[in-house]
């Protein structure tokens, strides 16, 4: 399951539910979605802990080469360790480097700042 808010000028998408690859697309789809309609503001994709699967963090990585290519800043928020090093091993080195962090608020909080 995915929800999205608007916080200071940062779309925040939170993934809460782990999906399995015959859902991938779909979740690729609904965050790209998002981002086209929130754009050009900056981008803080959240993966709940049970949301921290390959399958989850493969939809994330195909986002952010997305945000690359519009120029939307992106980043992520996962208290996930093995999630933020995947994330961080596979993250497209071409554009605007993918920024993890371990805690939302910090996510968000440099987010703004960054984007400003």
């Amino acid at each position: 399951m995915v929800s999205h808010a608007f916080e200071d000028g940062v779309l925040v998408v939170t993934l809460h539910s782990a999906t399995d690859i015959g859902r991938r697309s779909a979740l690729s789809r609904e965050i790209s979605d998002l981002v086209h309609a929130y754009r050009p503001s900056p981008v803080v994709v959240v993966l709940e802990e049970p949301a921290t699967g390959g399958v989850s963090v493969s939809a994330v990585l195909k986002a952010h080469r997305m945000c690359n290519h519009l120029g939307v800043l992106m980043s992520v928020a996962t208290h996930s360790a093995p999630a933020r090093r995947l994330l961080e091993a596979n993250a497209d080195t071409r554009g605007t480097r993918l920024v993890v962090h371990a805690r939302t608020d910090t996510a968000i909080l440099s987010a703004l700042s960054a984007a400003a």
